[in-house]
């Protein structure tokens, strides 16, 4: 099983690591993908009055963050396990899984990302700001570059098994999963159930949604579920008691797509 993730804007302080390494990290294909938008990222932040800085890393993020975007190359790294501080990635909890799970996730997650394009838990990558809408001089709209470079890479990491996709709509758009390998695609959407005058209402809430993937995983990890299929996914889900209101498939060569419904975390 293939499990995309989300990154998220919130990361560890990393003070102390060895230097970023690209020849060190999984996917050595993104390799030269990573490269450019790594040069143009760290170009842009060494010279703050751009266009880019003031339209869109201002708006998202502290003068911190751009320092920190400018020192890429030399600075101190952590795993990616450790570096996303998320809501998911709290969830998740990494740090406490079991053994066997702790292994699965390290050959199963892969970590969608503005600057790496995808990455392993064991990649240790620095702290950055790279928010997928943006668009840097040189490799253009970021969400269209990868795009481009990681159809291929994400299709020969899914290899046979079945795919569980947690991304964001921002980062789903990235790669979409045609033919067979759609056929394989679970995704999943958590939906908030409360009643509001005596009528029950269900709606996406960010934070019950990100919170739910990341116990969806750790869950599915603990559990060492070994899906060999989308149905086997499903019934997964199931068996580890999420209610679950599963949406009828779309067209032909989309994701099979789960309503996950929650009343609290």
């Amino acid at each position: 099983m293939l499990i995309l993730l989300p990154p998220s804007e919130r990361k560890a302080d990393v003070r102390a690591g060895r230097r970023l390494d690209l020849t060190r990290l999984s996917l050595p294909e993104l390799n030269p993908a990573r490269e450019r938008v790594l040069d143009a990222l760290v170009a842009v932040a060494g010279t703050p009055d751009t266009d880019v800085v003031r339209e869109v890393l201002l708006t998202s993020a502290q003068r911190d963050d751009i320092a920190r975007n400018a020192r890429l190359r030399r600075a101190a790294t952590a795993p990616a396990a450790a570096l996303y501080t998320g809501v998911l990635y709290e969830a998740l909890d990494l740090a406490t899984l079991p053994t066997p799970a702790l292994r699965a996730a390290r050959r199963q997650v892969l970590v969608s990302s503005g600057l790496w394009g995808a990455v392993r838990l064991t990649d240790r990558i620095p702290p950055y700001k790279c928010p997928l809408p943006l668009t840097l001089p040189g490799p253009g709209a970021l969400g269209a570059y990868w795009k481009r470079a990681l159809a291929p890479v994400l299709e020969s990491a899914a290899a046979d098994g079945p795919i569980l996709d947690l991304r964001s709509a921002t980062y789903a758009a990235t790669w979409t999963p045609r033919g067979d390998l759609a056929r394989r695609t679970v995704t999943v959407r958590v939906l908030h159930e409360r009643e509001v005058d005596g009528v029950v209402t269900r709606s996406v809430v960010s934070h019950f949604n990100k919170a739910t993937k990341g116990r969806l995983v750790r869950d599915l990890l603990t559990a060492g579920v070994r899906p060999r299929n989308a149905d086997d996914l499903v019934t997964a889900v199931r068996d580890l008691k999420y209610t679950v209101l599963e949406e009828e498939p779309g067209a032909a060569g989309r994701p099979r797509r789960l309503d996950v419904v929650v009343t609290a975390l």
